[in-house]
């Protein structure tokens, strides 16, 4: 057996974040690994492909992750309740894209990519994964977006504080979401009743800070898991988070305005300069400023900064970002793998 060859299965595969994450992890250092397709019986069958495989998605069962060396759930919450357990007992390392293992024991949500950045600034010490992380909850991408811009700030100049407004997109909560958006633009421009099982709420043509206590979309969950990741990414390095999470009427990527305060005077170009690495993209003012659409299929998060005119002598900067969603959490579940990977060097595949 070849070093690096892994067994992994992928549930939920036939949802928006696993065909995202099937394709980027045939890319990726796993991409040599002999993937399982997995969903509930309405899927199985259906053909799907990983990286350049294509192959059948396969029923979901309790022994569906014998020999399993990583197993990624990206469906629903409830199946990844249903199921996590077992995938733990056949030994497999787990990654949770769906959030239903928060609170779990032991379990911690994880940004790799802000872990690294913060690595020069701070010792992150108990933070590290051990032999008895039973599984990982694969940060928010909203959360992974910002706390990567704070650490990587923070590295370079003090912080002060941090506000964003998020805006939020249909596919973050799955086809039923983006049928929705869709049904109602259609409907609105036809004088038709608006469907409202998923929002409750006019989201198209609109941008709402809540939406309709009937919803099935939680945006004040959303909005509290972002705040709970960035706080945990920040190991009590960065300044805390203040949030306002609004519902766009957009289908895909987050866009977010953010305004950073640094406590000594730089300039908007070593803001800039702090920023750009690995995994950011700075947009300088001449191009065409970052948005859901440019960054549609980038796997870098598009950053835009310009200063904040004010006359107290305090450097403020605006930061205007954007990011794909779907790739964004797809790439993050990746870097989680590779955490748990080195945990367990060798995989099962004969």
């Amino acid at each position: 057996m070849a070093t690096g060859i892994y067994r992994i299965g992928i549930v939920g595969a036939s949802s928006l974040v696993g065909k995202e994450l099937s394709d980027e992890l045939g890319e990726s250092v796993l991409g040599a690994s002999d993937f399982v397709l997995l969903d509930e019986k309405e899927a199985a069958g259906q053909i799907a492909s990983s990286g350049d495989e294509v192959s059948f998605i396969q029923r979901l069962e309790s022994s569906s992750f014998d020999h399993m060396d990583f197993v990624f759930f990206a469906g629903s919450a409830e199946v990844t309740k249903k199921y996590w357990q077992d995938a733990r007992r056949a030994g497999a390392s787990i990654v949770d894209l769906t959030y239903a293992l928060d609170g779990e024991k032991d379990v911690r949500a994880r940004a790799p990519w802000v872990a690294e950045a913060l690595a020069a600034k701070a010792s992150l010490g108990g933070s590290e994964l051990d032999l008895n992380t039973p599984a990982v909850v694969a940060g928010h991408p909203a959360a992974v977006m910002l706390a990567l811009a704070a650490a990587r700030l923070q590295a370079k100049m003090p912080l002060k504080s941090v506000a964003a407004t998020v805006m939020e997109p249909a596919s973050e909560h799955g086809r039923l979401a983006m049928d929705e958006l869709h049904q109602q633009t259609v409907n609105l421009l036809s004088f038709q009743t608006l469907p409202r099982e998923q929002y409750d709420a006019q989201v198209a043509f609109n941008l709402l800070p809540s939406l309709g206590e009937a919803a099935k979309v939680k945006l004040a969950v959303v909005e509290k898991r972002i705040r709970t990741e960035y706080a945990e990414f920040s190991a009590g390095v960065l300044p805390p988070l203040a949030l306002q999470l609004v519902q766009a009427p957009v289908f895909h990527g987050y866009a977010a305005s953010v305004l950073v305060e640094v406590a000594q005077s730089v300039t908007a170009e070593q803001v800039e300069a702090a920023l750009a690495g690995e995994h950011v993209d700075i947009v300088s003012g001449e191009s065409d400023p970052p948005s859901n659409l440019s960054a549609a299929g980038q796997e870098d998060i598009m950053v835009r900064v310009s200063e904040d005119v004010s006359s107290d002598g305090v450097s403020r900067f605006w930061l205007w970002m954007a990011a794909d969603n779907l790739k964004l959490a797809a790439l993050n579940a990746i870097a989680c793998a590779g955490e748990l990977r080195r945990l367990r060097p060798l995989g099962k595949v004969q």
